[in-house]
């Protein structure tokens, strides 16, 4: 092939790599934009199938919308009024008995689980693993750590303050994109071909019902742990059940791991001495192992029964590909992206290759 004019070629190929570059930094620079607008196109898609369920009953589109919105809105105020001061009272004595703890210098939780190991199971030779690791132990400086404590709770209220602002973004887009819901799908739908403007109108159909209801069942998932968290926790004297049922309840929401990361730090929280106890700690193990089988058996089928069905190692791949590329809400939103792919999979590539 020869090139007639050199120049030309190389300064359309420059433009071309300029462009890409700063669309590339553009999504860079508005990467957090980008991220509340997913967020809150996330949660409409699950708040749309509680709208369609109130049309259904003969309300009006705006009506079912202000009491979809209405009623969130006072379920999360409830809840802030009746448990944040709980927690907040509960998060500093947390914070406060860590610290004094760390700056104590006489905290040795591996020789107090040691004690108890051997006293519990005499049978056991735990003296052998326990002396490399107090070995290990008494290397780290107390002092540095606790003072290292104090100092990030600043940074932690800073890292507050900005999630609470973004919370409210997040907040009036979804109100926004619930009450639009109809208008935003039609205009995507005007894409297609009048031809194919059915088919794919079904299709997207599909996508979002699926997703509303993996909102839906994955927030329902979250609720029954903390709930179920904060009964029993309250029941065994477990050391701040409200913050541990809050931590229960965020943790049912990321999939796959969510519910095991957030019952480990649960037990581990339980063993802090002079707030819990050993005994208290392999309780509440149990109590989680339990629950773990009876999540992943009985409640997660019954609940995600009408959200398309992924096989496990797509589930796998779609959290850890999503959690790398997005974080947190990556890993949440992977799956139904996932799904909705498998839903094209099914229905349009499958028949387009078998009439071949």
């Amino acid at each position: 092939m020869k090139v007639h004019n050199p120049f030309r070629v190389a300064f359309v190929g420059t433009l071309g790599v300029g462009l890409g570059l700063l669309l590339i930094g553009s999504i860079q620079t508005l990467s957090t934009i980008l991220l509340y607008v997913g967020t809150a196109l996330f949660l409409s898609l699950g708040l749309d199938p509680i709208v369609a369920w109130l049309e259904r009953r003969k309300l009006p589109r705006w009506a079912a919308v202000l009491v979809t919105i209405l009623g969130v809105l006072a379920a999360f105020a409830g809840i802030i009024l009746m448990i944040v001061p709980i927690i907040v009272q509960q998060v500093g004595q947390l914070v406060a008995a860590i610290q004094e703890l760390f700056e104590d210098g006489t905290w040795n939780p591996f020789e107090e689980l040691r004690q108890w190991m051997t006293d519990t199971f005499p049978l056991l030779r735990v003296d052998d693993v326990f002396q490399a690791v107090q070995e290990w132990l008494d290397t780290l400086d107390y002092g540095a750590i606790g003072g290292t404590i104090g100092e990030s709770i600043i940074v932690i209220g800073g890292t507050i303050l900005s999630g609470l602002a973004g919370a409210f973004i997040v907040l009036i887009l979804t109100i926004y994109f619930t009450a639009s819901t109809p208008s935003l799908k039609r205009a995507v739908y005007q894409l297609a071909p009048a031809s194919k403007r059915a088919r794919v109108m079904d299709l997207g159909e599909q996508i979002t019902d699926s997703v509303g209801f993996y909102v839906i069942g994955q927030l329902s998932l979250g609720v029954i742990n903390g709930v179920l968290s904060a009964i029993f926790l309250t029941i065994i004297h477990a050391p701040f059940p409200a913050v541990l049922a809050v931590i229960a309840f965020f943790f049912s929401l990321i999939p796959l791991v969510g519910t095991l990361t957030g019952s480990t730090i649960i037990v581990l929280t339980c063993l802090i001495p002079g707030l819990g106890s050993p005994t208290t700690a392999l309780i509440a193990a149990i109590y989680y192992l339990i629950y773990m089988q009876i999540e992943a058996y009985v409640i997660s089928p019954r609940i995600m029964g009408r959200a398309v069905s992924v096989p496990g190692a797509v589930v796998v791949i779609a959290a850890l590909a999503g959690g790398s590329l997005l974080g947190l809400l990556g890993a949440l939103v992977a799956i139904p992206v996932a799904a909705s792919i498998l839903i094209l999979y099914r229905q349009v590539v499958i028949p387009r290759q078998n009439e071949r």
